[in-house]
């Protein structure tokens, strides 16, 4: 669900967004930025910590902040899927799409809807701007749909 975008677009707009608010340019939020950006799909902070290349020392502290900053310029958005630690999603380059969450087993289903897009897009609402939407919907897999009728319980 990717749009066409270049690296050198997603570096030039964490830049602008660091000179713009007068934040340091460290070569560790770089990194961070690129190990985001080669992860595929939802990732938490912990995740990006463990996967960061050994080169760079930066503290759980630091992934943390860094992700504060790529949500501030827009480039990554923070879900909290049901009871789940908060997951993270890259936004730059993404189509909008929806998600299922599976309350039994808690997998996360990406889906487009174009349908929804377009209606929601062209939804006016009074003194009010929207930049982006989310839409989760929650029930069961059909892997745990299949066996909540066949009977097998979750261990």
């Amino acid at each position: 669900m990717k749009e066409e975008n270049s690296h050198e677009d997603l570096i030039r707009t964490f830049t602008d967004y660091l000179v713009k608010n007068k934040y340091r340019k460290t070569r560790e939020r770089y990194a961070i930025l690129d190990c985001i950006y080669k992860h595929q799909g939802h990732f938490n902070a912990e995740l990006i910590y463990n996967q960061m290349p050994k080169e760079y020392q930066v503290s759980l502290a630091t992934v943390y902040n860094t992700l504060e900053l790529l949500q501030e310029c827009n480039l990554i958005v923070k879900h909290q899927f049901g009871e789940q630690m908060a997951q993270y999603e890259k936004t730059f380059g993404i189509i909008f799409h929806h998600h299922l969450v599976c309350t039994s087993c808690g997998k996360i289903r990406e889906v487009p809807d174009v349908t929804i897009s377009k209606l929601l897009q062209k939804k006016k609402i009074p003194r009010f701007e929207p930049s982006r939407y989310t839409l989760y919907v929650y029930g069961l897999c059909s892997k745990c749909s299949a066996q909540k009728k066949n009977g097998v319980k979750k261990l």
